[in-house]
């Protein structure tokens, strides 16, 4: 099952994200192509306000597992998380 996790940091949380960033990136790479896409939000101004991931797991228990244990979930970075599942139909332009 593929989700559509919109994550949102909490207020002021930019700092905390930078600090943070090494190991949640590390927690990425570690999921290679469950991974379909992912990058971060932006407000009106280009600045950082959270994370857009497209993500592979078998289901929404998986998916759940990985959150929790997400460095920005556990740092709180991250502090409202929405997830709906979602069905990948092109990546790269490619069908899937």
């Amino acid at each position: 099952m593929q989700f559509l996790v919109k994550a949102y940091d909490g207020p002021n949380m930019l700092e905390r994200r930078m600090e943070v960033r090494p190991r949640h990136l590390e927690g990425m790479k570690a999921l290679g192509k469950q991974i379909i896409a992912a990058g971060g939000l932006l407000d009106e101004d280009g600045k950082m306000k959270g994370s857009a991931l497209i993500m592979e797991f078998p289901d929404r228990a998986a998916l759940d597992e990985y959150l929790a244990g997400e460095p920005y979930v556990v740092e709180g970075v991250w502090q409202k998380i929405v997830v709906e599942p979602m069905n990948v139909v092109l990546v790269n332009g490619e069908k899937r």
